[in-house]
């Protein structure tokens, strides 16, 4: 069968593999992203060679995501520049604390939560790295591995279901801090983790789960941040043979909170599944970068992130890199970002990629897209006497209702809609 399918659309977005709509699936003339309302006169051979080498600049890596430095020292990193692949779309002044390979001021207070038969312990770096976790993939996360004051280390026993989630809690008190969490889910066990973060401060953070054979793992990770907070984590997923993690990355707070999620399989039969939810307002800049590297054959994995924006200088920076190898045959794979702009002054920037380097794979498609609010469906819902203010309320919800449906954590998926509403509520004192 071809790698990226052209002709079946999918019928839950109405998209084809190639992320266009179904009844626009054909090349498109013209700078990506720019929409005109009539086409050029004249186009010289050097505005073209321009244009299309600007195009490929935006949208192609600098290399292979396979090549791309980890190391658990902090010397192996260049301080970024801007320049880099990894660093482009991210203002890098506020997170100079994080780069500086010093210590934090301060630490962030934790609550835990912890159901019968979960152990919670401290532990060093050296810990931390004899669970053999994927190693730091920047320098915030080399820096933060290496500086935090302690290691927690969280485990769930093999052939446990937990009937209630693990929850901890981290604030910040303000000032730099540096965080190093692993969470150990025993082979066949069931098990939910849910990670809040409030309050301010800088914070760097790596998080590792580490899922058995078999297990069933769920990880719901907030950003509900105070309107100064920066935080920059490092979210490292380990699936074992035949299990399944969910992962959920829920932005919604901070001045600049930008979360890493990488998916890693240990065995064959292995399934991840990544959510991502975010909603930006005014200055604002939330990223969620993803990279899914499918090294095990007959793993499958499906990622869906949506965000919406409103206010002047929100940002939202959505990457999706997916890594299919050689030795990774039968892999099935899709990846989708859709964004919503709510008013004008918002950006969304969204990178799908997708490198394939065996044609024995089950599936592998990707599809990203950014719009407007749709006034149409507005007029809709008015002319059937709902005022405006609840038409533009039921238009987001609908947005954000089939993602918010499989988050699983019924407490989560409320208290995300409350927030959605408050902060469109917040939009419309503002009008």
């Amino acid at each position: 069968m071809p790698l990226v399918d052209r002709q079946t659309p999918r019928p839950e977005t109405g998209e084809t593999s190639t992320g266009m709509p179904v009844d626009s699936d054909k090349p498109t003339l013209g700078t990506p992203g720019v929409t005109t309302d009539a086409a050029p006169t004249e186009i010289t051979a050097n505005a073209a060679a321009d244009a299309v080498r600007g195009a490929v600049e935006s949208t192609v890596p600098e290399q292979s995501r396979a090549e791309w430095k980890t190391s658990y020292e902090v010397a192996d990193f260049d301080m970024p520049t801007g320049r880099e692949e990894g660093w482009r779309f991210t203002p890098l002044t506020p997170l100079a604390p994080l780069f500086a390979d010093e210590a934090g001021s301060t630490e962030v207070d934790v609550a835990e939560t912890l159901p019968a038969g979960v152990t919670s312990s401290r532990g060093t770096v050296d810990d931390w790295k004899a669970l053999t976790p994927p190693k730091p993939a920047d320098r915030v996360a080399a820096v933060a591995a290496n500086r935090a004051p302690f290691a927690r280390i969280v485990d769930v026993p093999a052939e446990t279901e937990l009937d209630e989630p693990i929850r901890l809690r981290l604030t910040g008190t303000g000032g730099l801090s540096h965080g190093l969490l692993a969470v150990r889910v025993g082979a066949f066990s069931k098990a939910t983790i849910v990670l809040e973060h409030a309050g301010t401060g800088t914070h760097g953070q790596v998080v590792t789960v580490l899922a058995g054979d078999g297990a069933q793992v769920s990880v719901v990770t907030v950003q509900e941040w105070d309107d100064d907070a920066v935080h920059v984590g490092q979210h490292d997923v380990v699936v074992g043979r035949d299990a399944t993690v969910r992962h959920v990355a829920v932005s919604l707070g901070g001045a600049l909170v930008r979360v890493s999620t990488n998916a890693f399989y240990a065995g064959t039969g292995g399934t991840f599944e990544g959510l991502g939810v975010s909603f930006a307002d005014a200055g604002q800049h939330l990223e969620h970068r993803l990279f899914v590297d499918h090294e095990a054959p007959r793993c499958s994995s499906d990622v869906l992130y949506k965000s919406a924006l409103q206010g002047e200088g929100a940002h939202t920076v959505w990457i999706g890199d997916v890594l299919i190898r050689a030795a990774a045959e039968g892999t099935d794979t899709y990846e989708l970002n859709r964004n919503l702009l709510l008013t004008d002054g918002a950006r969304a920037d969204s990178v799908p990629n997708l490198e394939i380097e065996t044609g024995e794979i089950a599936g592998a498609g990707h599809a990203s897209a950014t719009g407007r609010f749709d006034d149409l469906q507005l007029f809709y819902l008015q002319a059937r006497g709902i005022p405006e203010d609840e038409a533009r309320r039921l238009v987001v919800r609908g947005f954000f209702a089939d993602i918010v449906e499989r988050i699983g954590v019924a407490e989560v998926s409320g208290h995300l809609m409350e927030r959605i509403e408050a902060e469109l509520a917040l939009d419309g004192a503002r009008e």
